[in-house]
């Protein structure tokens, strides 16, 4: 990493988990599966695949819910903030991070709306963003 590249920091709620990364994948979602939903308590769930993840501190407080289908949700076993998302088989190097921890604005642009066959029906979608009715595939 050199000097001058920008380190993104987050936190959970209660702010006894905080993280680091240098810096953010393509391809960023608004995922409207149910599960998603559950986990977010909203109408889809934002998360973000990053480079250079450095966990500051509570890692030990990182409880993980493993799905019927293998996904993985993480959240904080302390005030249950929804941490993030890993696909089966992935470990928790690969952590889909939810953007909404970030403490400080990030540079990602949402570029989809997936699972859209999953959508509640009291959210209407109003961006010119794709949408794919299950994943981008």
């Amino acid at each position: 990493m050199s000097h001058t590249e920008k380190m993104y920091k987050g936190s959970c709620l209660c702010g006894k988990i905080s993280f680091e990364v240098h810096g953010f994948e393509q391809h960023i979602a608004h995922c409207h599966c149910s599960m998603c939903r559950k986990f977010h308590g909203s109408a889809y769930g934002t998360l973000a695949k990053v480079r250079g993840l450095t966990w500051l501190s509570g890692k030990e407080l990182l409880t993980e819910y493993v799905a019927p289908n293998g996904t993985t949700r993480t959240f904080c076993s302390h005030c249950g903030s929804s941490i993030g998302f890993r696909s089966k088989g992935c470990s928790l190097s690969e952590i889909e991070l939810a953007l909404a921890l970030f403490d400080e604005d990030i540079p990602i642009q949402i570029d989809a709306h997936i699972f859209t066959a999953y959508k509640s029906n009291w959210d209407e979608i109003t961006d010119e963003l794709p949408q794919y009715k299950e994943g981008r595939n």
